[in-house]
């Protein structure tokens, strides 16, 4: 049926407008009944889309977002679920962990039955769930169609304000005042405006009326609280991107060099330091303890420049940044930034450099390096080509008595080396070397060089052994780690935006909070003085700047009176 929304001053107003966008007179029934109980003003009583009869499907989305009971919801279940993520400790914090079965091991293994069910749910991933990332996408839509639906219409309403209102819309303000004004009123209406001036008012006359208004601008606040919301959680929602967010963490040996996921770079640990507290420095009750006073990693951060994908090939590493890495002096470049997290104190073989010797003369022919996680494919010992066949980090032998590597960690490193060179049978000679000195590793050496020499693979000329292995105590030519690092590696390309959009909300709540939207409309009729007042809050300090620009133009009033007590907002 059709609704016939033409206001009696002749504008045509959209359907679902409370207050005529020209002249404010009310238009609905309801606000007709009663014709001094004050006004909604909300938004101006403008019309908005959500308020649109017989929606289609496009407009009832657009309704249900623009509901601030959803939003409400939306908010509350997100916290809900934000909780629920902060009940164990997450996935992503997790040091050294890849697989689905490793995480499902730790939550059985610390938390029992419910950290399986934890677990299970995938709460163990909360704020990185399809639900939750969901939750924020659906708040943000909320944001953007609650903005729209409400600041577009008030917009229009505050911009093209009559400065004569209709006398039903004066009298059904906050503040409101009647009386009688003799003389010029034109004069008089004049002299208020320069009070109201004084007030920082900024006053629009006509013949006969007056609006005076002020701080517009704060009814923009919370639309920028909006706006900086939006981009707050576009920014967190930009963190799912590879390229702008990383949180891992590496694990680095004395001397070790390690890619970077998902990188071009490499670190490797140069020197690991642990300084201890001495007993002087410590209390009475800790005196005798070790208690770290400092640990720190001489980093050096490399870009590789060559061959970075091509596993055939070294990667040609240049040096970018070389930085001491301690607690809270993270090494940083290009948005890249490593943070020392902690450390663990385990002994790993880093290299060896044994000797070729002679086995007839026991001379040494040259001293060679064996590195323990990526050993020289090729090295040279005098006039001798030594090529590394075969590597096993962690030997051990299959049920086939076949040679395997149980880990990829050098627990019993060793290497099957072919030696070429001159008097030399023209297919080299085979030998296995074992790094780790121990009875268990001689016997394999022992048996598995006897069955090259078997086979007709070698004729026992050399020895592969490091000289002098223990000098003063120490061990010879074999370095090692007392200590491994573990660094946080972060990438967060959005935090500069979270932040913008932090403070532009703040921005908006600073608006919204600290100033007050106050506008005056005044008119006579003949000598009959109307005036009526609106503010979004603190109507008090409306109240007093009426009752004062009325005092300086000859009319006495006391504050309180100028208020509309049936006023209930």
């Amino acid at each position: 049926m059709f609704q016939n929304t033409k206001c009696e001053c002749g504008h045509q107003n959209p359907v679902g407008t409370v207050l005529c966008e020209s002249c404010g007179k009310p238009l609905l029934e309801e606000l007709l009944t009663d014709e001094s109980a004050p006004l909604e003003m909300r938004y101006d009583g403008v019309a908005r889309r959500s308020q649109k009869a017989n929606p289609h499907i496009v407009d009832r989305i657009w309704n249900f977002f623009s509901s601030v009971k959803i939003a409400v919801y939306l908010i509350a279940i997100t916290l809900v679920g934000a909780c629920l993520g902060t009940i164990f400790q997450q996935e992503n914090t997790l040091i050294n962990m890849t697989e689905r079965s490793e995480f499902a091991a730790f939550y059985k293994e610390q938390h029992g039955t419910f950290g399986v069910i934890y677990h299970a749910l995938g709460l163990s991933r909360t704020y990185e769930s399809w639900w939750f990332v969901l939750l924020l996408v659906m708040i943000g839509t909320s944001l953007v169609i609650c903005s729209l639906d409400r600041v577009l219409p008030l917009y229009r309403a505050l911009s093209k304000q009559q400065i004569r209102k209709h006398l039903q819309f004066i009298t059904r303000q906050q503040v409101v005042y009647n009386g009688t004004v003799e003389g010029d009123q034109e004069a008089w209406l004049t002299e208020l405006g320069k009070q109201l001036k004084r007030k920082h008012y900024r006053v629009y006359q006509e013949k006969g009326a007056l609006l005076a208004e002020k701080n517009r601008f704060s009814r923009w606040g919370p639309y920028i609280n909006h706006i900086g919301l939006i981009i707050f959680l576009l920014a967190v929602l930009g963190r799912s991107i590879p390229a702008w967010h990383m949180d891992k963490y590496l694990t680095l040996y004395e001397g070790e060099t390690r890619q970077i996921p998902d990188t071009n770079y490499y670190v490797k640990n140069e020197n690991f330091t642990v300084d201890y507290y001495t007993d002087d420095e410590l209390a009475n009750n800790q005196k005798g303890t070790k208690v770290v006073k400092l640990y720190e990693t001489e980093a050096r951060l490399y870009e590789c420049t060559d061959a970075c994908d091509d596993p055939m090939k070294e990667p040609v590493l240049t040096e970018v940044k070389h930085h001491n890495i301690r607690v809270n002096s993270a090494l940083s470049y290009k948005g890249l930034k490593l943070y020392q997290n902690s450390y663990q104190e385990r002994v790993r073989f880093i290299s060896v450099k044994p000797s070729l010797i002679n086995s007839a003369t026991g001379k040494s022919l040259g001293t060679f390096e064996l590195s323990m996680d990526h050993p020289a494919e090729k090295l040279e010992v005098g006039s001798y080509k030594l090529t590394l066949s075969d590597y096993y980090p962690d030997f051990s032998l299959d049920d086939k008595s076949q040679p395997m590597t149980k880990t990829r960690e050098p627990n019993n490193p060793a290497f099957v080396i072919r030696v070429n060179g001159p008097n030399i049978q023209a297919a080299g000679e085979l030998y296995i070397y074992f790094a780790m000195p121990s009875e268990k590793s001689k016997y394999y050496e022992k048996i598995i060089n006897e069955s090259f020499k078997q086979r007709g693979d070698n004729t026992g000329l050399f020895t592969i052994k490091v000289e002098n292995p223990i000098v003063d105590g120490k061990m010879n030519n074999i370095t090692y780690s007392e200590y491994s690092t573990y660094l946080n590696i972060r990438v967060d390309k959005a935090m500069p935006y979270i932040w913008f959009g932090a403070a532009i909300s703040m921005i908006g709540l600073i608006m919204g909070f600290y100033w007050q939207h106050r506008r005056i409309w005044l008119r006579f009729d003949d000598h009959s003085l109307s005036l009526g007042g609106h503010t979004n809050k603190n109507s008090f300090g409306l109240r007093a700047d009426v009752a004062w620009a009325l005092g300086k133009t000859g009319i006495e009033v006391e504050p309180k009176s100028l208020d509309n007590r049936r006023n209930v907002r």
